[in-house]
């Protein structure tokens, strides 16, 4: 037995912390540091807005595959080395940004680092959740997922200091991305050092039945990948149009920072709201109240609505993305990785398609208040139908 495959005694805060700052790493860093990164790319590197609808969704792409791999039993009984090891990579590939700029290049470890935080988000998640659910703590969803918000808040403040850039002829932009590899290493570090191995039955690692597809759990399936498209357009560009005319950072700083501190404080705030609305009311809620976050992104002057659209992004899409996962696993209890994979694999879809549009139309239009609009409509469509099954999904949650 390997030391990343050793089972650690399992602490319930541990394991929860341990579990943040893997999302902060993955998550965080490894896939969100994109967007604070992407303006001082386009000026280093010269690159259009459709090179950079291309290498987000390489990204996406990349998740898929990890997510769908992910669903296969090829991995039982090894899922902690396998998300230590995604860690590792997803530091390697943070540094690997900062040493091209080819587009071609560049999509490809974009490609590959959406792999590894596909693993790291479904691996070390089951993980975590699982021995939330042995622990039947509340608290663990919230402090999990929470690190993402973190992760992005941590990140905006490294891209902001930067304290690498102009050291032995570096660009910003090499210098932002060298930053978030160190932070990567250290997170990694902690993780392996904290986080247990899976929840046994006592005789080794539960193995999950077929999934079975319900109309609930293919309804919440269809609105998830929809989600993938409505958020990842503002998640990505958001900082790109908050980007001051005059050369100053400071509102594309405040924006990004707003979003990850939101996200961070969101899943843990909006469970107050489930005993009222329960899980898939607020998951409805949480849809509708980003939609119109979106609205409010490109209807506000400058500097608000940057600073709005972000506020309102990070209060709802890590809420939406970790209690849809939990809605996906309650619907689905003897194949809970098994929906977790497929859910994560169908909102994969949606962000292919997010940046690849937003990047298009924002070329031919100068703007990126069209896409930013058409993603507003699709989440108000999300909400819709969520509202439209809201009896049938809350029967089957408490069946």
């Amino acid at each position: 037995m390997t030391t990343l495959d050793k089972p650690l005694q399992t602490n319930i805060s541990a394991t929860a912390t341990a579990g943040a700052i893997a999302m902060a790493v993955a998550m965080g860093f490894g896939r969100f540091s994109y967007t604070p990164i992407l303006p001082a790319m386009m000026v280093d590197l010269g690159l259009s807005p459709g090179d950079a609808g291309l290498i987000a969704s390489a990204n996406f792409v990349g998740y898929l595959a990890g997510a769908i791999l992910a669903a296969y039993g090829w991995a039982h009984g090894h899922e902690r080395r396998i998300g230590l090891l995604s860690l590792v990579a997803t530091t390697a590939l943070l540094a690997a940004m900062g040493l091209s700029s080819s587009v071609v290049v560049l999509a490809l470890i974009r490609f590959l680092a959406g792999l590894a935080s596909a693993f790291a988000m479904i691996f070390i998640s089951g993980i975590v959740l699982g021995h939330g659910v042995l622990a039947r703590s509340e608290h663990v969803p919230a402090v999990h997922f929470g690190g993402v918000g973190l992760g992005i808040a941590f990140s905006s403040l490294c891209v902001w200091a930067n304290p690498i850039a102009g050291h032995a002829g570096l660009t910003t932009s090499m210098g932002d991305w060298f930053t978030g590899a160190l932070v990567g290493l250290v997170g990694t570090i902690v993780v392996a050092a904290l986080l247990p191995g899976v929840p046994s039955s006592g005789s080794g690692p539960m193995r999950e039945k077929p999934l079975r597809w319900t109309r609930p759990l293919t309804v919440v399936t269809f609105t998830y990948a929809l989600f993938g498209f409505g958020y990842v357009i503002t998640a990505t560009f958001l900082v790109t149009m908050a980007r001051d005319p005059s050369g100053g950072h400071s509102i594309e700083f405040l924006a990004w920072l707003l979003t990850g501190l939101a996200a961070a404080l969101s899943v843990y705030l909006w469970r107050f709201a489930v005993p009222r609305f329960g899980l898939a009311g607020v998951y409805a809620i949480g849809l509708l109240v980003e939609a119109v976050g979106l609205v409010l992104t490109v209807s506000l002057p400058l500097p608000y609505a940057p600073l709005a659209g972000g506020l309102m992004l990070g209060a709802t899409f890590m809420m939406i993305t970790a209690y849809g996962l939990q809605i996906g696993r309650k619907l689905a209890p003897e194949s809970p990785r098994k929906a977790l994979a497929l859910m994560t694999a169908a909102f994969g879809i949606g962000q292919i398609v997010g940046p690849l549009v937003a990047g298009w139309l924002a070329e031919r239009t100068g703007s990126f208040a069209a896409p930013t609009l058409i993603a507003a409509a699709v989440l108000f469509l999300c909400g819709g139908v969520i509202v439209v099954e809201l009896k049938r999904i809350s029967q089957a949650l408490r069946a």
